[in-house]
């Protein structure tokens, strides 16, 4: 692995009385290479800004993660580079599933995470948006 991870855990263990299963940490600690900084990744196509014709929220986090994951690796990464997820979902009842769901892509990974329900995102259809940073070593 890239980056010095900290602390790992998996969210099986932190919320036993959710379905979850996360890998995650505490802390990152990352030296020299350079910085991905991703825009809010919400459930819509990179090159045409359509959005995905979908209201589960599933298949809306698996758009978002294949949009970070084409990111990262456009600017010459892979997903064990990614180092920290913000993820904010519009309904507390989906928390399991786009957690679960966003958990199938940073198996192994354990970047640090921070989870905010919000009242709403920039478009009513939109239940999950995640951003994130990577950081891709020399």
């Amino acid at each position: 692995m890239a980056h010095r991870r900290i602390r790992k855990f998996n969210t099986a263990d932190t919320y036993p009385e959710q379905n979850l299963d996360n890998d995650l940490c505490q802390a990152v600690v990352t030296e020299g290479g350079k910085t991905v900084y991703l825009r809010g990744q919400c459930p819509q196509n990179l090159d045409d800004a359509r959005n995905i014709d979908s209201h589960d929220p599933v298949e809306q986090t698996h758009k978002v993660m294949q949009n970070i994951q084409q990111l990262i690796e456009e600017a010459g990464g892979r997903m064990e580079h990614l180092v920290k997820v913000v993820v904010y979902i519009t309904d507390v009842r989906h928390r399991e599933a786009v957690y679960r769901t966003m958990g199938l892509y940073i198996k192994g990974v354990y970047p640090v995470s921070t989870g905010l329900v919000v009242q709403a995102l920039a478009r009513p259809e939109w239940l999950v948006e995640i951003d994130g940073t990577a950081v891709i070593p020399e």
